[in-house]
């Protein structure tokens, strides 16, 4: 868990960077693919997803992609990063409406971060 400048404690990647969901996502599977996923990569695992300080474990998931890498879902939420966001704290990527629909960071509790 990080804090975001604009909308509070949000869930973030080992690396501190906000985690976003994607509004157009659903029933657990991601719909960002292609130039989407390059502007908005996608939080992949190698394993079982750990939740880190203040995520909640029971929230955590997992949904193959179809390139077969497995995606990291929070809350049936298929998490990504932002491309524009270079360090811990920044949330550029909140309420963007790329790739046709919203786009919001998340708080631990598994609701919206933002506006």
């Amino acid at each position: 868990m990080g804090t975001a400048a604009g909308v509070g404690k949000v869930l973030v990647d080992s690396n501190g960077l906000t985690l976003y969901y994607f509004q157009k996502d659903q029933n657990g599977e991601s719909t960002c693919y292609g130039a989407c996923e390059k502007g908005w990569p996608p939080l992949t695992t190698e394993g079982a997803p750990q939740a880190g300080e203040g995520a909640m474990a029971s929230k955590l998931g997992t949904t193959k992609r179809k390139d077969g890498t497995v995606q990291v879902t929070y809350n049936n939420w298929p998490l990504y990063t932002f491309v524009e966001d270079k360090k811990p704290g920044e949330d550029n990527g909140t309420d963007s409406k790329a790739f046709g629909a919203s786009w919001y960071p998340l708080h631990p509790n598994g609701e919206k971060a933002g506006h």
